[in-house]
């Protein structure tokens, strides 16, 4: 570390202790890469880290957290989506240097581009008419997230004018932006919730849509229609005699389950002072002890519950919901339009999207399911793939959830008698695993 020539010796030493360490190694665990970071405990420093090994896309297979006083000790067991330990030196490199800066940078390359802020009803064909609708407001769509969960939907959107390739900064231009995608959000029936923000500003995608669905108290909401998803069991119970709430979390596990659970409780102004995260096949078990910032553990039953609620929808608006449809193409003004019109006309509901650009191509995903939020019949989406381009919309391997959706279909059509008494079967069978007197209730 080089030094400044007018920083004196005490000034060295402020630096060294808030400089978080870091250590990675490959060779104490068999199967994953251990990551070590020591560092001084601030609100934030632990979603900081997670937030970095995340936007790698490395799956967190184990972690343990612990602090002791002012101090921070976090050890994460990585591998990258394949399973596999982490090899290339030059993505080791980066994440060292990245977890050894105080305060890293969230703008993920999005300096130069106008966020848009949508928040609202969900519907079929919504996304179709926002992208339409900016298409013909000469709004360049360079990256976008959209998620959708109990009903409502949020998304962020990145663009630049079409023309110049420029931020879009004209007051008039955003206000008339604004005003159109309000129309299109509020459509026949959602005059109060729709809600729409231009912002120049730069934040951590991912992060800011969690909390525009939180303020938007998704949480609190019941889904419009059936789904077929099983719901994550949280548990919060006081710890009395250290002052701790502790947070218990079962669910599946998925790919950037710590760092939603992890955003939630820092954006909800908790600390986690110790946790253990350990996965095991499918599922993901996460235990945390935590302290409001004033240093008190929950003090309600009220707003234990509403914990419980947030931390449920947090992990469920990233699920996986629908099949998985992937587009690389080259990218041109219209095609986002001319994409989702053509999911519309075929009855694809979008549950989830992730938008991006780089070098003239588009990288799109899509989740969707039908009308209903069910599977899609194999046929409209080999109608949709005609449409678009066989070699341009691929379609990826269902997740597990879509076999168990098929399988309780079959069920369902078994009888109304049958599917009753085989739909008490299951919840008898469940509750028992739940409560650990069998080992499956499948």
């Amino acid at each position: 570390m080089e030094w400044h020539a007018c920083l004196d010796e005490y000034q060295k030493l402020v630096i060294r202790m808030s400089t978080p360490r870091v250590v990675i190694d490959n060779t104490v665990c068999r199967t994953a890469t251990v990551v070590k970071v020591d560092s001084a405990r601030r609100h934030g420093t632990l979603l900081d880290a997670v937030q970095i090994l995340t936007d790698l896309n490395l799956s967190i297979k184990k972690a343990y957290i612990s602090s002791d006083g002012q101090w921070f000790m976090d050890v994460f067991h990585v591998t990258d989506l394949n399973g596999n330990k982490l090899t290339d030196e030059s993505v080791i490199s980066y994440i060292e240097q990245s977890l050894e800066t105080t305060y890293p940078d969230k703008s993920l390359g999005f300096n130069g581009l106008t966020a848009l802020e949508l928040t609202g009803t969900d519907r079929v064909g919504l996304l179709s008419e926002v992208f339409a609708v900016l298409a013909e407001l000469q709004c360049n769509v360079v990256d976008a997230k959209v998620w959708t969960h109990n009903g409502r939907i949020a998304s962020l959107i990145y663009v630049k004018d079409c023309n110049s390739g420029s931020l879009i900064e004209d007051s008039r231009r955003i206000d008339r932006i604004e005003a159109r995608l309000r129309n299109v959000l509020r459509g026949d029936n959602d005059i109060r919730s729709a809600r729409t923000s231009v912002s120049m500003a730069v934040t951590h995608t991912e992060r800011r849509l969690h909390q525009m669905m939180s303020a938007d108290r998704d949480y609190e909401r019941k889904p419009d229609l059936q789904c077929w998803t099983d719901s994550p069991v949280v548990n919060v119970q006081n710890w009395t005699e250290r002052g701790y709430s502790v947070v218990n979390v079962q669910c599946e596990d998925r790919p950037k389950l710590l760092f939603d659970v992890v955003c939630t409780l820092t954006d909800m102004e908790y600390v986690v002072f110790h946790a253990s995260i350990n996965t095991t096949g499918d599922k993901a078990y996460l235990e945390f002890y935590i302290r409001h910032t004033d240093g008190t553990p929950i003090s309600s039953e009220p707003e234990r519950h509403r914990l419980i609620q947030c931390l449920q929808a947090a992990i469920e608006r990233r699920a996986s919901e629908g099949i998985r449809l992937e587009l690389c193409t080259s990218d041109r003004q219209g095609l986002l339009t001319d994409v989702t019109r053509t999911f519309r006309e075929n009855g694809l509901n979008v549950t989830r999207a992730e938008i991006s650009t780089a070098m003239g191509m588009a990288m799109n995903v899509f989740h969707v399911t039908d009308a209903t939020r069910n599977l899609v019949d194999p046929k409209s989406i080999e109608s949709v793939r005609q449409k678009i381009g066989l070699g341009n919309l691929k379609v990826k391997e269902l997740p597990f959830r879509h076999h168990q959706m098929a399988e309780r279909q079959d069920e369902h059509e078994i009888g109304v008698g049958g599917a009753v008494l085989l739909s008490l079967g299951s919840l008898v069978r469940k509750n028992l695993y739940n409560l650990g007197l069998i080992k499956s209730y499948s």
